[in-house]
């Protein structure tokens, strides 16, 4: 191994396939490939940050160049090429970043360099990292020199985003999925490195670390790296420390406060909560625990201690076990959905720590009638008068507050049924439409009965009119709603090809000319005209003396 670099994911990076962890079959494979000299024309290495996929093609490209060959691939003492290799600095094997090189012109440089052959080595190789950054372009220009390469040349892909590559490309690679390392795997693999750097630091606090890391060897050793420097020579990383300086919190209080919730404890809740904030615990880590928690409680018969990948200890695991037995499943996916929407709500709230503490108490509010009813129905409470009637009042309660599905339904049924019976209203006349159209604010459906339609005939539900262009398109659907709505009843709305009553704008206007006429008429005009002989009457308007 690489004994130089003083980070440590840098220094114990493997440098061939005995050092690397939890890729035992991507390993065999391409091993027995190559002895059999069947290469392929080129590898992809997919999966996700810190498992070994630039590592493995730094490996795979020795392994094709190596001096000594496949069988007595370079360890300890590195031929020449492995040496190149492995410092990233040989001539015929090419390290590429797709990120910064993503254009069709860089792919093009790489397909002009590839026509010449190897200089010192079998195999000229093109590395190309985060291959899924290329564009569109540079992937359809690489498209025919990675289907027939020439017998030197070979090219290996490393991405995290496989589904960012075009299939045209993946099926011309073979293709490996590095999986995630195993919890037990990068526990035993960061503790040999503590001890051979010498760090101090407890079992408890290197699970913490492979908790965190999520699988990836490089996250969890640049984890450990911080941890070991944090601290002075003389002191140990404990589980303690190790949750102050990665922002975690004891598994244990968080069931604690489980616990609370489920007892209706709301103040101890939100203490024993502030108490974790306090530690300088982000609210999403808290709430994502949480969600962890929930999923401990509802599946722990299904689970053992290994399976919960370093999550919880002997005590926590039989402490969740026996609480799990006094809660209803059906509560514990309220708790999941409740707060899984929670998640949702820090986004949009200023103080992320108002949303959780709102969300202990909806939790606690949620569990609380449950709770009542276990708690007065324990073996080891006394037989009382009072406790049965407290149960029966309590149970008798919850009856009135969550009824019957079907009575529901059947009450609301006859409800809307009295409602409907109540609001009928009859419409017996073309006018009497009109009147109810206002009545109900229905403005718009009366501007088109009066303006853009002419009556033909009205009947008990069935109406047939006439119509200009300027008719609205939905007019018979809205009108045909608003009847049944008005009446309870169906009504036939026809359109006629018969000309029919003039609209009622055009009688209103036709109303007006007459008055107008006949007021010019009048000995009062004509006297107005003898005095103002440029006077000419343009309205006429009817004053009520009734409403007067």
């Amino acid at each position: 191994m690489n004994k130089n670099s003083k980070v440590l994911a840098l220094k114990y990076r493997p440098q061939t396939f005995d050092d690397l962890i939890g890729q035992d079959v991507v390993a065999e494979t391409i091993i027995n490939s190559i002895k059999a000299n069947k290469v392929p024309n080129a590898y992809l290495f997919t999966g996700i940050r810190g498992i070994g996929k630039t590592t493995t093609a730094r490996i795979v490209a020795k392994s094709l160049n190596c001096l000594n060959g496949i069988e007595k691939l370079c360890k300890d003492k590195l031929c020449e090429n492995c040496e190149a290799i492995s410092n990233s600095n040989h001539i015929d094997v090419l390290e590429m970043d797709a990120a910064s090189k993503t254009g069709v012109d860089d792919v093009r440089d790489l397909i002009e360099f590839s026509r010449y052959g190897p200089t010192s080595s079998k195999y000229k190789i093109f590395i190309i990292d985060e291959v899924h950054m290329l564009s569109k372009q540079a992937f359809n220009a690489l498209l025919k020199t990675l289907e027939e390469p020439p017998e030197y040349l070979k090219f290996i892909f490393a991405t995290t985003e496989i589904k960012k590559i075009p299939i045209t490309v993946v099926s011309r690679c073979q293709r490996f999925d590095l999986s995630r390392i195993k919890s037990l795997e990068l526990f035993e693999f960061i503790k040999k490195i503590k001890n051979e750097e010498k760090g101090k630091a407890s079992d408890d606090a290197l699970k913490l670390i492979v908790k965190i890391s999520e699988g990836s060897v490089r996250d969890a050793l640049s984890l450990l790296d911080r941890g070991l420097l944090s601290l002075d020579d003389n002191n140990e990383l404990d589980l303690t420390k190790a949750q102050k300086i990665f922002g975690y919190f004891d598994k244990s209080k968080l069931i604690d406060i489980f616990e609370l919730i489920l007892h209706g404890e709301e103040k101890k809740v939100i203490e024993a909560y502030q108490k974790i904030f306090d530690q300088g615990v982000e609210p999403k880590i808290f709430i994502n625990d949480l969600l962890e928690l929930i999923y401990y409680f509802k599946n722990i018969n299904l689970l053992t201690l290994e399976s919960t990948n370093f999550s919880l200890n002997d005590e926590e695991f039989l402490k969740i076990k026996e609480i799990s037995k006094k809660i209803d499943n059906k509560v514990l996916i309220l708790f999941w959905q409740f707060t899984i929407q929670s998640l949702e709500e820090l986004d949009v709230v200023s103080n992320q720590n108002l949303s959780v503490e709102m969300l202990l108490m909806r939790l606690i509010y949620l569990s609380s009638s449950k709770i009542i009813v276990d708690e007065l129905n324990k073996d080891d409470l006394p037989e009382s008068i009072e406790k049965k009637k407290i149960v029966s009042d309590f149970k008798n309660d919850a009856v009135n507050q969550i009824k019957n599905v079907t009575q529901e339904k059947k009450i609301k049924s006859e409800t809307q049924e009295e409602i409907k019976a109540q609001n009928e209203i009859s419409i017996n006349s073309f006018d009497k439409l009109l009147e109810v159209c206002t009545q109900n604010k229905e403005m718009k459906l009366k501007y088109e009965l009066e303006k853009n339609v002419n009556l033909v005939s009205f009947e008990k539900n069935r109406i047939e009119v006439s119509f200009n262009d300027n008719l609205d398109k939905n007019f018979v659907k809205d009108l045909s709603l608003k009847l049944y709505e008005w009446t309870s009843q169906r009504w036939i709305i026809t359109f006629s090809k018969a000309k029919g009553e003039i609209s009622v704008k055009e009688k209103e206007e036709n109303k007006k000319i007459d008055i107008l006429q006949k007021s010019k008429k009048s000995k009062l005009y004509e006297n107005v005209l003898k005095k103002f002989p440029d006077a000419n009457l343009v309205e006429v308007k009817i004053i009520d003396k009734q409403k007067e």
